[in-house]
């Protein structure tokens, strides 16, 4: 069902749609005719095939107490939440709760002129009534409630399980296999031991409906219910979903390890350009929706990749819904000539595994190895990371395992509708993150088959779409100690440990594939982690954001480069990412003197930036845009907010001159990699006590060497600085002018810098 849609503030933010399992309903009016608080039905445990009055009646505790506002049912039936009336924002008559007359919080809703009729439910069976009262904004809610119906027409009488083994060689999801049939395989036990008491496949060959012909059998050494099926047509694709029940309690999942999901609720806003001949949501589903096809069309991959050099990429984080005016792979696509040309050897997509709704940052994942559809095919995914790989670009994709949605399979199946959260008897989840940054429900690592999931789809994106590694989202979420935020960073030897795993995964699958932790965490832990051959995000946007305002406080860069204790190579630093505040927006907001409203003098100090980012030895990324000085808050339309489109900013000059230079500088480091590997030697001096005399970077290679000559200030300034070695140096983008010597005596004006070369 649509939930009421809330943001969260933390390292990603996103929104949820979840389906829950029932509830203990309230009773029912009592002999004397008074309702209880909370909501209850009249009669008690009304018939399907009669009518019946739902009434709400809040306590002072309890949401919508006192209100003055109209109140609305969103409502389906079964725990399922099938045949729901409206959509979460929609009001129709149908659905409106009446005030009950000389009563005071107290309100009912008619459902004639019985219940099937008013769902048209047909020969559905129903087994509860599924709703939530809301006001009329939807900005205020009561949990869930299922409403216990009695339906004498269409009761479904289970067969008695059959107990079978599993077929050999059958592995967790949809299995194909020789013969052309398919096993369909899920696991299915609580911590506690307990099971569901019956697995039925629902699908287009059943009409989505609960049969004995589809009851899956029990491999209770396994812990598994599976089906096989037979006699399927070659080309066909099969949608299908599983239905789990306990007593009452019904249940719809998706598998867990489903390639492609459908989704009735969003599915329909996809543009048919985006996604072309997107099948229609079958009628008697509800929720999300996994299909198969045997013989599926296998993508001619033209491009055979692997990435030279990890320690050296520039790397261009991207995200499909703000990059174009499709907002899709095609549009990004289109793109490509733009990027190569800047010069990254790397591309970073923000989270396209299958998310809740459309429009998202893709940090609410409900299903990770489908890939989006909001974005395209699975055969554009592919088409996109082969063209970038003809282009020597790299593909990384950023994933999220700390946490998923309550739409994931294994969210429903344990679920505990009374405070929306995963129930304690979930055996792959926390109930409540052990840490303070988690959204939504967390994984627990700790879980051989939680850790098995993720390893497994590893894999899958290595070998079936050819990405070329990961950046993985909040890797600090992956302990298992009770800790706050100070805590939270400390040595975990759990956490390590679990990394490394998934590290050694990756390295199985493809050897050359690289694993980058936005972690944060204890040095002593970064360092164990990048040892082991894991790269670690090095955020510096607070510091270069200041440089970039004209104030020295806070502006050294130190960051970006450790020396010696860490692993060459193994820092991804970076100026922005999606998470942090544009340096651009800093400079037009809060910028000193005309750094605040020259557009010029904006450009040519984050052209100064750039240099001094760009050109330190080891991994660097780039935030989309930031070549332009895109100059629209993070914060704009919401944090996670749809951001407009710039690209006329490409043809204004001074905009236009940072991508060049960004360009020039990235081409000197393919030009001259001799100083960007870890036998060269780097050093500089960008400490706050050398924002007025001048910062300075230099390498040496052997007899070569460079160096980075800037001025921070907002003043001009005579600059007195040491070079490396003695002899004729040329300035690298205006050759006709060199000095001479290993004293370098210049004036610079204010964000003006040299890059020289002996």
């Amino acid at each position: 069902m649509k939930r009421l849609i809330l943001f969260v503030a933390i390292f990603c933010f996103a929104f949820s749609c979840v389906e829950p399992l029932p509830t203990p309903p309230a009773p029912g009016p009592n002999e004397e005719g008074d309702i209880p608080f909370g909501i209850s039905t009249s009669p008690a445990k009304p018939n399907a095939d009669e009518a019946c009055t739902i009434y709400y009646k809040p306590s002072p505790t309890m949401p919508l107490y006192n209100t003055s506002d109209e109140l609305y049912a969103h409502i389906g039936i079964n725990s399922e939440w099938e045949l729901v009336q409206a959509e979460w924002n929609v009001n129709i008559d149908k659905c409106h709760f009446k005030a009950v007359e000389d009563e005071k919080n107290l309100w009912a809703l008619e459902l004639q002129p019985s219940i099937r009729e008013y769902f048209a439910a047909g020969d559905k069976e129903i087994s509860s009534i599924a709703i939530v009262v809301r006001n009329a904004k939807g900005t205020s809610q009561t949990s869930d409630f299922f409403l216990p119906v009695e339906d004498s027409k269409n009761a479904f009488v289970p067969e008695p399980v059959q107990m079978l083994s599993l077929p050999s060689g059958a592995q967790h999801g949809i299995n194909y296999n020789a013969d052309g049939s398919v096993t369909l395989v899920l696991w299915d036990k609580d911590k506690n031991g307990q099971r569901y008491d019956y697995a039925y496949l629902l699908g287009d060959f059943n009409n989505f409906t609960r049969s004995n012909d589809y009851a899956m059998a029990r491999d209770e050494k396994a812990a598994c219910w599976h089906i096989t099926l037979n006699g399927l047509e070659r080309g066909k694709e099969y949608r299908f979903q599983y239905m789990l029940t306990k007593g009452a309690t019904r249940v719809r999942v998706h598998d867990p390890y489903s390639e492609i999901v459908y989704d009735g609720s969003n599915d329909k806003y996809i543009s048919s350009t985006t996604y072309p001949n997107m099948p229609e949501y079958p009628a008697n589903a509800s929720g999300l929706v996994s299909a198969f096809e045997i013989d599926r069309a296998q993508y001619n991959w033209q491009s055979n990749f692997t990435i030279a050099d990890p320690d050296n990429l520039v790397i261009y984080e991207l995200h499909f819904r703000d990059f174009s005016a499709t907002g899709d792979i095609a549009g990004a696509m289109e793109k490509l000539d733009y990027l190569e040309a800047l010069g990254v050897n790397a591309i970073e997509l923000m989270p396209v595994q299958e998310f809740d709704g459309n429009d998202s940052w893709g940090y609410n994942p409900c299903s990770y190895f489908a890939m989006d559809k909001a974005y395209g095919t699975r055969e554009k995914y592919k088409e996109f990371i082969d063209e970038c790989h003809s282009r020597g670009i790299a593909v990384l994709l950023d994933v999220v395992y700390n946490h998923l949605t309550g739409a994931h399979p294994m969210a429903k199946l344990y679920w505990d509708a009374s405070v929306n959260k995963t129930a304690a008897n979930n055996p792959w989840f926390n109930v409540d993150a052990p840490h303070p940054y988690s959204v939504f429900h967390d994984l627990n690592h700790d879980v051989v088959e939680v850790r098995e999931h993720i390893k497994r789809n590893l894999a899958y994106l290595l070998s079936e779409y050819r990405f070329d590694g990961f950046r993985f989202d909040l890797t600090k979420g992956f302990t298992n100690r009770a800790c706050d935020e100070q805590s939270a960073s400390y040595y975990d030897e759990f956490r390590i440990g679990v990394l490394k795993e998934y590290h050694e995964a990756i390295k199985t699958a493809n050897a050359d594939a690289i694993m980058i932790l936005e972690h944060f965490c204890d040095a002593r832990e970064h360092k164990e982690l990048a040892e082991a051959g894991m790269k670690i995000w090095q955020n510096a946007n607070y510091q270069y954001g200041q440089a970039a305002m004209g104030f020295a406080s806070g502006s050294e860069f130190n960051s970006l480069w450790t020396g010696s204790s860490m692993p060459f190579g193994s820092l991804v630093g970076y100026m922005e990412s999606h998470d942090e505040e544009r340096q651009a927006y800093r400079q037009k907001t809060y910028g000193q003197g005309d750094v605040k409203t020259s557009l010029a003098v904006q450009m040519q100090r984050l052209e100064l930036n750039a240099a001094f980012s760009l050109l330190v030895p080891g991994p660097k990324m780039i935030w989309q845009f930031g070549e332009l000085g895109y100059d629209i808050s993070i914060d704009y339309n919401g944090r996670t907010g749809r951001k407009p489109l710039h690209w006329e900013y490409y043809d204004v000059p001074e905009r236009r001159a940072l991508y060049d230079a960004y360009a020039a500088l990235l081409n000197f480091r393919w030009e001259h990699p001799q100083f960007f590997n870890s036998n060269a030697q780097f050093a500089w001096n960008v400490a706050v006590s050398d924002w007025s005399k001048g910062r300075i970077m230099t390498c040496t290679a052997a007899q070569e060497a460079f160096a980075l000559v800037g001025n921070f200030d907002t003043v001009e300034r005579e600059i007195t600085r040491t070079l490396p070695l003695d002899g004729t140096w040329t300035n690298v983008f205006e050759p006709s002018e060199s000095y001479t010597g290993s004293e370098l005596k210049l004036t610079l004006a204010p964000g003006e810098y040299k890059l020289l070369m002996k």
